[in-house]
């Protein structure tokens, strides 16, 4: 029997129905294996070990011949090999239960595996927003958002810019194919930005004649 933890959902990625007039433009997650790389240090801590298997082997081989050494490595590597797997399986659970959506109104992002939240980012309200992109194609685009508007760094992490604690700035973290979605959103948000404002004007007594 398949169970769906986010079936309250009226719209995937959403706490609510689309109102009238918006309509999603696109959704995605991030790759979990770039999330475990950049968000979690994956190939540093791959690093850390293995500098400590090779270190292990050197000291040894100062007492014994190398041959016996090599085997002296194997505890380092198996517990590097553990640590890395662990890592890359909370990326995964971050990535399977994150949806970033991208509406012609706005930036949506349901974030979060163990205390989920959804931030809702107006065009209006996204002062600036930079995407950081790799060779391979994947990318981040984070959002500077205008005023006095504040999000928890520890909350939001990893769907932030790197750093960035004081003002914290939400972003799309590690998504394939950066360059089209930053197209995406650069367009829409420039037409949502762009749109008229119609003010209603309170009519004003008629001079009598």
């Amino acid at each position: 029997m398949s169970h769906d933890d986010f079936k309250f959902e009226p719209v995937r990625g959403l706490p609510e129905a689309l109102p009238p007039g918006e309509v999603i433009l696109w959704q995605g997650e991030p790759a979990p294996w770039r999330l475990a790389r950049e968000s979690l240090a994956l190939y540093w801590v791959a690093g850390y070990f293995a500098l400590l298997a090779v270190w292990r082997v050197g000291v040894s081989s100062t007492e014994m011949p190398l041959v016996q050494a090599l085997p002296q490595a194997i505890p380092f590597v198996v517990v590097g090999v553990v640590a890395c797997a662990i890592l890359y399986l909370l990326a995964l659970i971050q990535a399977k239960s994150t949806v970033y959506t991208l509406t012609n109104k706005r930036v949506g992002m349901r974030i979060g595996a163990a205390l989920t939240m959804t931030l809702n980012l107006p065009y209006t309200q996204i002062e600036d927003a930079g995407l950081d992109l790799r060779p391979s194609g994947h990318g981040t685009i984070a959002f500077a958002l205008k005023g006095d508007t504040r999000f928890s760094y520890i909350l939001c992490w990893p769907h932030v810019k790197p750093w960035r604690i004081r003002k914290v700035e939400p972003a799309l973290r590690c998504i394939p194919d950066a360059q089209r979605v930053a197209e995406i959103f650069a367009e829409a948000a420039e037409a949502r930005v762009a749109e008229p404002k119609l003010t209603l004007v309170q009519p004003t007594a008629m001079a009598a004649e």
